[in-house]
């Protein structure tokens, strides 16, 4: 796997990660995200992660309207 294809993957999995803790759907995230003014359609976010194309803000802004107050980083976490 490419650096950078491992970059998207991981960041992808931590927040997919993040709603099934939750048994949250995208649908679940955008009204999260609309509690904090941040205000996406659930087909905005879908495509972000299927492109696997996103701003860090909007990294941020996820896991802030879902709650994560303790992110752990390993080397593993694509395992």
């Amino acid at each position: 796997m490419k650096e950078k294809d491992y970059w998207v993957e991981t960041v992808l999995k931590i927040i997919k990660i993040e709603l099934l803790k939750r048994k949250m759907t995208y649908h679940d995230l955008t009204e999260k995200l609309a509690t904090i003014g941040v205000h996406e359609t659930e087909a905005n976010i879908k495509n972000k992660m299927s492109r696997g194309k996103f701003s860090a803000i909007f990294f941020l802004q996820c896991l802030i309207a879902l709650g994560v107050e303790h992110l752990v980083l390993t080397d593993d976490l694509l395992k």
